[in-house]
């Protein structure tokens, strides 16, 4: 398995990335996470529609809290795009976080089985076991037409160049 150092950090302090980079114009790998009540999701499940893959390290954290919230605002907004946000938390802790915090657009996932989406994206942090924060655009044909892998996991990604890459897939 590829161990990439030196391309994230957290707090200052370098991680490994476990993975293959993606980039954009290849195809999009098809994956298998949890939905909030243990159902399987694959990416192959939403063929034909625009897709944003939004990898966070924890739900429960304030950076990965309002990087949902964000896409959860924007996700209304966009015709025949669904938005996904993974990470490793257990399914029944992002029921509770979807329920307590009203988030109903973005389709809310776990990859702790497996880690199957973080190792075929690149995003898994090795020291951690958790996912380094990314954004991902697939256009309607399962090519990736954006990637962003945050260089510093505690902040925010590009919010605006990701939506304005899955509109110019319309």
């Amino acid at each position: 398995m590829l161990k990439r150092t030196n391309e994230v950090t957290m707090q200052g302090n370098p991680l490994t990335l476990l993975g293959n980079l993606v980039t954009v114009g290849e195809n999009a790998p098809d994956f298998i996470v949890a939905d909030a009540n243990l159902k399987p999701v694959k990416l192959a499940d939403f063929k034909g529609k625009v897709k944003i893959i939004n990898a966070v390290p924890s739900i429960d954290t304030s950076v990965c809290s309002a990087q949902v919230h964000h896409f959860n605002t924007q996700a209304a907004k966009l015709d025949d795009t669904v938005i996904l946000s993974i990470s490793v938390d257990l399914p029944f802790a992002l029921n509770r976080y979807c329920a307590a915090e009203g988030i109903d657009a973005v389709k809310v996932t776990s990859d702790y089985k497996d880690l199957d989406f973080g190792l075929k994206y690149g995003v898994v942090i090795d020291e951690l076991r958790l996912l380094s924060r990314a954004v991902f655009v697939i256009d309607k044909n399962d090519k990736v037409v954006y990637v962003e892998y945050v260089k510093e996991i505690t902040t925010e990604p590009d919010y605006e160049k990701a939506l304005a890459a899955a509109k110019a897939c319309k």
